[in-house]
C-alpha cells in the first residue's frame, strides 16, 4: 500500500500526489519525488517499474523478499536492500526495506515491519539545505535510520548480557544461564546477518568510482561506514563475552558436579566404616569375646558413632561436606 508520495524542488516540499500523476513532475528539472510504500503487491511494483524504468531483477528481488543486504547499480540508478531490526518487547523482529534511487526519484518499499520512516521524512524536510542535494541525501537518511535501529538492538543485547553476567556465579541456575546465553547468541547472529553484508556494500557509495547520484554526498555514506564499523566492533566484543560466559558457566557446572561427587564420596566413606564394623560384629563365631560382654552392643554403637563423627569432622574441614 502507498504510505505517501511527495514532490520536492530544491529541498522544498511542493505537494502530495497520487502515483498515476507522477509523470508530469518527473520531467521537470530540479524536481524529484519521494515515494514510500509498505507491504506492496506485485501489481503496484509493476506499475512502479513502468513509471520509473526500474530494472526487472530489482523488482524480482522485492517480490521474492528475504534477500541478503546489498547495494547494486543498474545504469545510473541504485538499488539497496536493507534488513530492518525492530525491538519489540525485548525481542528482535526482522523486516526488510528496498530502496530505489535515481536522479529524480527515491522509492522505499518496507516489508514486514510496523515501524515506518515518517521521522526520516520530517527530519529531512526540516533541513531543506540538505534535502536540496536530492535523492542522494534521502538515500543516506533512510540508510542512516536503519543503522540507528541497529544501535538500539545492540543496546538491548548489551543490557541482556549484563543481566546474565550478574547471575553467572549464582548456584542452581547454570542451565537457565546457558539457555539465555544461547538465545542471546542467536539474536547477535541475527544482527550480524544484517550488518556484515552492508560493511562490504556501503563503500560502493564513496571513494573511487561511485554512482552519479552519490558523487556529491560521499562524506555522508563514509559516516555510515564508520557507524557500521563501530557496531561490528561492539558485536565482536559481545560475541567474545558470550563465549567466555558460556565457558565460565560450564566450569561452574563442573565445579558443582565435583562438589556433589565429593559429598557422595564422603558419605560413602562414612557409611563404609559403619558397615565394616557391623560386618565384623555380625560374624557370629562361638568364641568371639564381645558376644558375651554385657555392654558390647552399646560399645559397638559408640565406636561406630565416634569413628563416623571423626570422619564427618575431617571431611567438613577439607570442604567435602
Amino acid at each position: 500500500m502507498l504510505v505517501n508520495c511527495m514532490v520536492y524542488c530544491r529541498g522544498e516540499k511542493l505537494t502530495d500526489i497520487a502515483l498515476d500523476k507522477l509523470g508530469d513532475y518527473l520531467r521537470l528539472p530540479d524536481h524529484f519525488v519521494w515515494v514510500a510504500l509498505r507491504d506492496t503487491h506485485t501489481d503496484e511494483l509493476q506499475q512502479l517499474k513502468t513509471q520509473f524504468g526500474l530494472h526487472e531483477l530489482a523488482i524480482e528481488d522485492v517480490i521474492n523478499g528475504y534477500q541478503s543486504p546489498k547495494i547494486e547499480e543498474y545504469g545510473e540508478n541504485v538499488f539497496v536492500i536493507l534488513q530492518l531490526i525492530d525491538v519489540v518487547g525485548g525481542e528482535l523482529v526482522t523486516g526488510e526495506v528496498n530502496i530505489f534511487a535515481g536522479h529524480n526519484y527515491v522509492i522505499s518499499v518496507r516489508q514486514r515491519s510496523r515501524q515506518g520512516f515518517s521521522s526520516v521524512r520530517a527530519r529531512s524536510e526540516r533541513e531543506p539545505h540538505l534535502l536540496g542535494q536530492g535523492p542522494a541525501f534521502v538515500l543516506y537518511a533512510l540508510i542512516d535510520s536503519v543503522i540507528d535501529r541497529y544501535f538500539q538492538a545492540l543496546s538491548v543485547l548489551e543490557y541482556e548480557l549484563e543481566k546474565i553476567e550478574d547471575t553467572i556465579f549464582n548456584a542452581g541456575i547454570e542451565r537457565t544461564n546457558i539457555e539465555r546465553l544461547y538465545q542471546l547468541k542467536r539474536k547477535l547472529t541475527m544482527l550480524k546477518h544484517a550488518v556484515t553484508p552492508l560493511m562490504e556494500s556501503i563503500p560502493k557509495l564513496y571513494g573511487g568510482r561511485v554512482p552519479a547520484i552519490c558523487s556529491n554526498s560521499q562524506e555522508y555514506f563514509r559516516e555510515i561506514s564508520e557507524h557500521l564499523a563501530r557496531i561490528n566492533a561492539s558485536m565482536d566484543n559481545i560475541q567474545d563475552t558470550i563465549s567466555t560466559a558460556i565457558q565460565v558457566n560450564l566450569s561452574m557446572v563442573t565445579i558443582h558436579q565435583t562438589d556433589i561427587s565429593k559429598r557422595l564420596a564422603a558419605w560413602a566413606a562414612i557409611f563404609a566404616v559403619a558397615t565394616a564394623f557391623a560386618g565384623i560384629w555380625g560374624m557370629n563365631f562361638e568364641h568371639m569375646p564381645e558376644l558375651q560382654w554385657r555392654f558390647g552392643y552399646v560399645a559397638a554403637l559408640a565406636t561406630i558413632g565416634c569413628v563416623c563423627g571423626y570422619l564427618y569432622v575431617r571431611f567438613k574441614k577439607s570442604g567435602w561436606l
